[in-house]
């Protein structure tokens, strides 16, 4: 008999933890430092306080177009390679090992201030001189989109440059010479640039549907959220953020954006629109290139249609001339035949030069007839003068 032994609840859950795929992501925070994390998708969801839903967007392993998403908390990134989430105080990349992925993470150490120019910024500015400094400063996330941006502007106007070397001469070889070769490789090199096309025309959509409503640029200003939503003042809450550089940094840009809030300036995002108005135009600029050499593509096969065409004319022209050939001397070879027969003729009695001129006459006959079909045929333009 045999016996079953309920499963501990527990055991199971923790089965069920080791089960679940731990997701590889690089944190950089406000300070330029990086960290590896190795952790499953329900902890980023507790870290940066997003639904299942927008972290479903950035699955490698699921299919969706390029999105940047404004959260109460955090912006979701979804370029191409670029799978981010970017806070007020940190930015979270996944598959740091990616090599895409390694010049961003880079770029956003050069870009973040390293935290002895923050700690010497704090020690030798003050009063008036800090206030200003820090509105010419962007805010953090503002700062980790545009490096974002830039990337991916970049690596699509790269491929784009590669897809344009290899393709130009590709073009140029298959109009001066039609081969079973080149038709492939130009037929691959279109295939690629399809493909390419559809991408940058996602990234510019997602720019133009941004740039076309205030609301979900508003929706970005997460410093701006975070100014409405921070205790300034009070003990336990100012502690804990005095005792942070960056943070006090950020509680005085704060409070400014309160005020700012206060005066009817929540719904200013100039500084947003310059920002995506810059990489529009450039990745605008990109879908141009690939849309002349579209066009470019397109010419080409219209150039090879014709020649195409005008060869098989030719080869009609060809037929033509051949077939009436061919029943001309038909003609010729029936009468030939006919009377070439050893069957007595009476006409042919004692008359044997008679044959001669048969054939002679049916050769001129012939011939006559061969000059008027093809007489014929050019005056219907069906060939060629």
């Amino acid at each position: 008999m045999v016996h079953v032994v309920p499963a501990d609840p527990q055991a199971v859950v923790a089965v069920k933890k080791k089960a679940q795929s731990s997701r590889s992501w690089v944190l950089l925070d406000s300070t330029g430092e990086t960290t590896v994390l190795d952790v499953d998708k329900y902890a980023i969801m507790h870290r940066v306080n997003i639904h299942a839903r927008d972290l479903r967007i950035l699955d490698p392993l699921l299919s969706y177009p390029s999105t940047i998403l404004g959260r109460d908390g955090a912006i979701v990134l979804n370029l191409e390679h670029i799978k981010a989430i970017i806070t007020p105080e940190e930015v979270l990349l996944r598959d740091p090992s990616d090599e895409n992925v390694v010049p961003v993470v880079e770029e956003l150490k050069r870009r973040l201030p390293p935290v002895n120019a923050i700690q010497q910024g704090q020690d030798y500015t003050g009063g008036q001189n800090d206030v200003e400094g820090d509105e010419d400063e962007s805010p953090f996330e503002f700062r980790a989109l545009e490096v974002a941006l830039e990337s991916i502007c970049s690596f699509l106007a790269a491929r784009t440059l590669e897809l344009e070397t290899a393709a130009y001469p590709a073009l140029d070889e298959l109009t001066s010479q039609i081969s079973s070769r080149n038709l492939d490789r130009v037929r691959k090199l279109k295939s690629a640039m399809t493909r390419l096309t559809a991408r940058v025309q996602k990234v510019r959509d997602e720019l133009e549907q941004l740039l076309d409503d205030d609301d979900d640029m508003a929706d970005l200003y997460l410093s701006r959220k975070l100014a409405g939503t921070s205790p300034v003042s009070g003990s336990g809450a100012a502690n804990w953020y005095l005792a942070s550089p960056t943070i006090g940094s950020k509680i005085s840009r704060a409070s400014r954006a309160s005020i700012a809030t206060a005066r009817g300036d929540e719904n200013d995002v100039e500084e947003l629109e310059m920002l995506l108005e810059a990489y529009f135009m450039q990745i605008d600029g990109t879908l141009n290139k690939l849309t002349t050499l579209r066009e470019y593509i397109d010419d080409t096969e219209d150039y090879i249609n014709i020649q195409l065409d005008n060869h098989r004319n030719q080869l009609i022209q060809l037929e033509l001339f051949l077939s009436s050939g061919t029943v001309c001397l038909s003609i010729y070879s029936l009468v030939a035949a006919i009377f070439g027969m050893n069957i007595p003729y009476t006409w042919d009695t004692n008359h044997g030069y008679m044959f001669k001129w048969v054939v002679i006459v049916s050769g001129i006959f012939c011939a006559t007839l061969f000059i008027l079909i093809m007489s014929y045929a050019r005056l219907k333009g069906l060939v060629g003068s």
